[in-house]
């Protein structure tokens, strides 16, 4: 959902962003087989073929059908099928069995997406300026499953015995491992978060306000590979005293050793990806761990996890359209900074600061008032995007969120320390 300061949407502008939004998403499921898309590994995840369809169905749903008179819906039985969690809406088909819609297959689908694209694009330049709104929201929305699709599809092959690659590439050529941490001391001051201003942001991050920073640092880049295997190889996984309660007792529960993905081998760690299974990269960021990992590791460390407000503090100088983020279909993959510090882009950066409503938050009304507000309850705040994210999709103020157990996402670690 918007801030209550949404700008005002030019349709010529609109128009091209809609198209290269919704070209993208079929551009990524290029490679698929139907049974790919099809295919649920996980309750976490769903298949391509739903995100598709469901991002498809927000369009037909909150522009197509509530704002242009006498259109009829592409299909009775998408609505139930594709709505994900608007209890607005009505029922719906159960998260955790998606991978069960064998029907419509994926040429259905992308035929579906190409009838509300073209619909869409019909109307734009005559819609209502909260029409259009929605339309905007619509893309903003699409980009995040964007990133849910490659991400979903990763845990999948995953699960493959042959462990295809999705995107084949070239072998990469090893870089120098970076030096040691530097640290970015912080501000000792009431500063102020969050979204301000007439452009786009989602009603989670707003409103603007003031917060009071403790002395701090923050590291001037992200945890690597190597430094992570250094923290296996001294037993972080079997030290209890590192360890969250919760997160102990899933690592002991879940029989936890390594990131997501990884593998040793005789030759040493490896890890699966997009482009298959490759020997790790020790100067590229860690990804694919949990909260309580990322929590363990800083206790390791003798750090801690920075606070979201620390984060945006730190990071609101920097481009948030630069480093390592999405740009076009193909593999994706955390790589070594090679340009100084950077907060935005390769990894999702765990923070300490749970997912709660800012002072003076209120949902909207309607279904759209569902999109973020329901679910401030037992999640983390991961803030700067990763490899996976488009470029263009996240700022300073953007608050991401998962459980603390979660890790299929690119998510890794930035430390902090208390000055």
């Amino acid at each position: 959902m918007q801030t209550r300061t949404a700008p005002k949407t030019d349709p010529t502008d609109l128009t091209a962003r809609f198209q290269a939004v919704r070209g993208l998403s079929v551009a990524l499921v290029a490679p698929l087989s139907d049974a790919d898309a099809s295919v649920q590994s996980m309750d976490d995840a769903s298949p391509a073929k739903w995100h598709l369809a469901h991002t498809t169905w927000f369009l037909e749903t909150f522009v197509l059908r509530d704002f242009v008179s006498g259109y009829t819906l592409y299909d009775d039985r998408f609505p139930f099928l594709f709505n994900s969690y608007y209890e607005a809406e009505g029922q719906r088909h159960a998260r955790g069995r998606r991978g069960m819609v064998t029907r419509p297959a994926l040429d259905e689908i992308i035929a579906y997406r190409a009838h509300v694209d073209a619909a869409v694009m019909a109307v734009l330049p005559d819609l209502p300026e909260a029409a259009r709104d929605l339309v905007a929201l619509g893309c903003h929305h699409e980009e995040q499953h964007q990133e849910l699709l490659i991400t979903d599809v990763l845990h999948l092959m995953a699960q493959n015995p042959v462990e295809p690659a999705v995107w084949p590439a070239a072998r990469k050529v090893p870089v120098e491992m970076p030096g040691p941490l530097g640290w970015i001391e912080g501000a000792a001051a009431v500063t102020e978060i969050g979204h301000e201003g007439d452009d786009f942001a989602f009603d989670c991050e707003g409103p603007r306000h003031a917060t009071l920073l403790s002395p701090h640092a923050l590291a001037t880049r992200t945890v690597t590979n190597g430094e992570w295997a250094d923290f296996i190889a001294d037993g972080g996984y079997q030290d209890a005293r590192h360890w969250l309660s919760d997160g102990w007792a899933w690592v002991r529960a879940e029989r936890i050793s390594a990131p997501l993905y990884w593998e040793r081998g005789e030759s040493g760690w490896t890890r699966f990806g997009l482009d298959g299974r490759r020997a790790i990269d020790p100067a590229a960021p860690v990804t694919h761990v949990s909260f309580y990992e990322a929590d363990a590791y800083a206790s390791w460390a003798r750090a801690r996890l920075p606070t979201e407000a620390e984060w945006e503090a730190a990071a609101a100088p920097y481009d948030p359209a630069g480093g390592n983020q999405l740009d076009r279909a193909g593999p994706v993959e955390p790589r070594p900074s090679t340009d100084g510090p950077a907060f935005f882009g390769d990894v999702w950066e765990w923070t300490g600061s749970a997912y709660r409503p800012y002072p003076g938050f209120k949902a909207a009304e309607g279904a759209v008032g569902e999109y973020n507000g329901k679910f401030m309850s037992g999640q983390c705040v991961l803030r700067g995007g990763s490899c996976a994210t488009p470029r263009g999709h996240v700022r300073a103020s953007y608050r991401n969120f998962f459980y603390p157990h979660q890790r299929w996402q690119f998510t890794g670690v930035r430390l902090a320390k208390d000055l």
